[in-house]
């Protein structure tokens, strides 16, 4: 066996016992980003954490239109909920961003704890694929009961960090498998094309359990993924495979 067939085994093994049976990932077909998972990807059966910074933190679009293209495949499975502290999402705009709006169920509840315990039952459903919720800060006990509740059918949470109100901004340990830091970029036309690019972020893996983080400028792609790479994040250059979408 091979030094990298038998860290993989290792690696599964240990998903396992953390995690019971594994139950696949989700790729983002570019090994620049999928080298940083100890399975290759986005794992299922898990929750991952997004963030934005600054002010966004309080609207927290940049970082729900990030959550919703990581979701969009899973809609194939099965439905997607998304759980809100305030009924101002825009579905025309995930529509737009290619989210299979026909497969989105809303859910609007009034506070932290109502979100986190409708995002757990959501999780724990079957015919659910994807949970996407709003909240500001879960504690330990919150996260290990999302957790759980993605384990018992492999669905995948996608936890948008949201403050609310004003409120004073705060800092807990987190129980998700990743933790995403998401702000804007600049789009860029096609060469040769007038108008705006495609949208981009600033993708940046704060963490990511059993694997290792990273930064990346990251836009929507048509292509079989809904996410590819065009630089990693502090090169000013745009690498060289810019103009190349993932494969499958």
């Amino acid at each position: 066996m091979s030094r990298l067939a038998h860290l993989e085994a290792v690696r599964a093994k240990l998903s396992c016992l953390e995690g019971g049976p594994a139950r696949g990932v989700l790729p983002f077909g570019d090994p620049r980003v999928d080298g940083c998972f100890p399975g290759g990807g986005l794992a299922l059966g898990g929750w991952h954490e997004l963030a934005g910074e600054g002010a966004e933190i309080e609207t927290a679009a940049v970082a729900a239109a990030f959550a919703a293209l990581l979701a969009s495949p899973l809609a194939a499975r099965g439905e997607i909920v998304w759980i809100l502290r305030r009924d101002d999402l825009y579905a025309p705009g995930l529509a737009g961003l290619g989210f299979p709006v026909e497969r989105l169920i809303q859910v609007c509840v009034r506070d932290e704890a109502e979100a986190l315990a409708a995002m757990e039952d959501a999780l724990g459903a079957a015919g659910v694929a994807a949970a996407i919720g709003e909240a500001e800060s879960p504690d330990l006990t919150a996260g290990r009961r999302l957790q759980l509740a993605c384990e018992r059918h492999g669905a995948a949470g996608f936890l948008v960090r949201r403050r609310f109100y004003g409120a004073a901004a705060v800092s807990r340990g987190s129980a998700a498998a990743t933790r995403w830091r998401i702000a804007p970029a600049p789009s860029e036309p096609a060469p040769g094309e007038p108008g705006l690019g495609a949208p981009r972020w600033q993708a940046v893996l704060e963490r990511c359990r059993g694997g290792r983080t990273g930064a990346w400028i990251m836009e929507k792609s048509d292509g079989a993924h809904p996410l590819r790479v065009v630089a990693g994040l502090g090169d000013r250059e745009l690498d060289p495979p810019q103009s190349q979408r993932l494969a499958g």
